[in-house]
C-alpha cells in the first residue's frame, strides 16, 4: 500500500498551533507517495514563507486516516 501524504499550509492564529485563520484559503502543496517527498515539498513551502511567523505548513499522513486500523512503522 502506498503511504500517501498531504502537504498544505496557511495563516494560523498562533504560530504554536494549528488553528488556521481561513481554511477555505489554504495553500495545498500536493499529495505525495512517501514521507521523504512530502517532507521535501514541506521544506520548500515553509522556506518560501520563513519570514512570516503566521504562515505554517504541515504534512498529514493520509494513509493513517484512510486505514486507521493498520499499524504503521515509521512515517
Amino acid at each position: 500500500m502506498s503511504k500517501l501524504h498531504l502537504v498544505f499550509g496557511g495563516r494560523v492564529r498562533d504560530p504554536q498551533g494549528l488553528d488556521f485563520v481561513d481554511p477555505s484559503n489554504l495553500d495545498v502543496v500536493g499529495i505525495f507517495p512517501d514521507y521523504a517527498s512530502a517532507e521535501k515539498a514541506w521544506r520548500g513551502a515553509a522556506q518560501r514563507t520563513v519570514d512570516d511567523a503566521e504562515m505554517k505548513f504541515v504534512v498529514v499522513h493520509l494513509h493513517r486516516l484512510l486505514e486507521p486500523d493498520l499499524e504503521t512503522d515509521g512515517a
